[in-house]
């Protein structure tokens, strides 16, 4: 899909002169501008007010180093992130992501696509994202939370629960986050909901763990509906073994799927008789073990473990949801997914489809589910997390589930209804993009040159 509007064709340069180096962000921004052509035709009112040009330059970039003593006493130098993208319609809001191949293109585009998937929650939240280039690991607690206290020194300058709310993200679970808050309470001298994904005896919510998994079998289950299918029956490809894929896998066998595969990093499992959750859970949530073990543990015959992640999308399914990391499925995997018969694709993850695989699903009338909107079940918890840390509160896991599963069926509606506005119906990506993006816009335009 190759821009033709002039005006954006023109920006689209600019944006990719400024940010050299970073292919992820101008990826990220090539896709939501050729989606947004519609947009620009018919409201000359957004280009006027400058809003295209503001809304791909973020607000704030905040660069620091992060220096911590490793358990041999040596001293250890990392580097953090915090950029501040957009705070139209509420506080910045956004993950943490403790991983080596973090750097400030991947923090960006990870905070560009927040921006929109935030407005989509129907929540107030503005869209940052942050990390470091640290790795958990193979690190001690102690030295983990050396990092995450050096970190939290510098970055509580910059955030607050009426300014900036970061979360978790790869690399920052339950105990990352423990660590970040008690160091934040420490320098602030004030107990507030300034990081979400919290432990429950702090002011953390009931389903956050889930939540993203749970989210995002939820829209796509409403996208199924739509569309005359459902979960019942189906087999699913699901990439990932962290907190996203475990409870995709968790609710989408409640739905009545058989999920027959999960990944990490180091390769992917295949059980054709479907995956015991309870396996894995010990594995991964217990014992940070690697996802072969469950081979050694599983009593299914079949169960077979493979080094490498990409032949994951060789499995025959018919549903996939990606859930482990950006750009995980190529224009090739797509096209093997489709001469399998796949006829629905949903990410978990925050990009995980490059724009060749987009395009092979398109193409092929596969069923897709953008990140912004499948995977906006875990901010839009955060979100509830914040409201009620505002009103010293804590909802049941059956309030919440139920705010979550009203939240994602919205979504899907949005997206589906913006998608057809502007003549693309069936396009749930340029519905997402589209959604989200006139909400923002709105609001920049309601508040001047800023």
């Amino acid at each position: 899909m190759a821009l033709k509007n002039q005006y954006l064709i023109d920006l689209l340069e600019t944006v990719k002169k400024r940010n050299q180096g970073e292919p992820e962000f101008i990826q990220a921004v090539t896709e939501v501008l050729e989606t947004l052509e519609p947009v620009a035709e018919k409201r000359q009112d957004l280009i006027d007010a400058g809003v295209f040009e503001r809304i791909v330059e973020p607000e704030r970039q905040i660069i620091f180093r992060v220096p911590w003593v490793d358990d041999n006493g040596k001293v250890q130098v990392n580097r953090g992130f915090r950029v501040q993208f957009n705070s139209a319609i509420g506080p910045y809001k956004g993950g943490l992501r403790l991983h080596p191949s973090v750097y400030l293109g991947i923090i960006k585009f990870l905070g560009f696509e927040q921006v929109f998937k935030n407005s989509l929650t129907t929540l107030p939240m503005g869209g940052g994202k942050g990390g470091s280039d640290f790795d958990p690991k193979g690190k001690s607690d102690g030295e983990v939370m050396r990092f995450c206290q050096s970190f939290m020194t510098e970055l509580c300058k910059h955030i607050g629960a009426d300014t900036d709310v970061p979360a978790g993200d790869i690399g920052t679970g339950a105990r990352e986050i423990g660590f970040m808050f008690g160091q934040y309470k420490r320098l602030r001298n004030e107990f507030t909901g300034v990081l979400t994904g919290k432990g429950l005896t702090y002011g953390g919510s009931l389903t956050r763990t889930e939540a993203t998994g749970y989210g995002l079998c939820y829209f796509t289950n409403e996208m199924l509906q739509a569309n005359g299918k459902s979960f019942e029956g189906q087999t699913v490809v699901i990439s990932g073994s962290g907190n996203v894929a475990i409870y995709a896998t968790e609710k989408a066998t409640q739905y009545g799927a058989k999920v027959v595969a999960l990944s990490d990093s180091n390769g992917y499992i295949h059980d054709p008789d479907g995956i015991e959750l309870d396996i894995v859970k010990q594995i991964k949530e217990v014992e940070r073990g690697r996802i072969k073990e469950y081979c050694d543990r599983t009593s299914h015959k079949n169960a077979t473990y493979t080094e490498g992640c990409k032949g994951i999308w060789t499995i025959k399914c018919d549903i996939a949801l990606p859930c482990a990391t950006q750009n995980e499925i190529d224009g090739e995997s797509a096209a093997i997914l489709v001469k399998n018969g796949t006829y629905c694709v949903s990410e978990g993850a925050n990009m995980p489809s490059t724009p060749e695989a987009i395009e092979t699903y398109l193409s092929n009338g596969v069923l897709y589910g953008p990140a912004k909107a499948a995977n906006a079940g875990g901010v839009a918890t955060s979100g509830l997390e914040m409201s009620q840390n505002s009103e010293r509160l804590s909802w049941t896991f059956e309030e919440v589930d139920a705010k979550l599963h009203g939240i994602m069926k919205e979504i899907f509606k949005s997206c589906d209804e913006a998608a057809k506005e502007y003549g693309m119906a069936g396009n749930y990506m340029a519905g997402a993009n589209i959604a989200g993006f006139l909400k923002v816009a709105e609001a920049m335009k309601a508040q001047g040159c800023v």
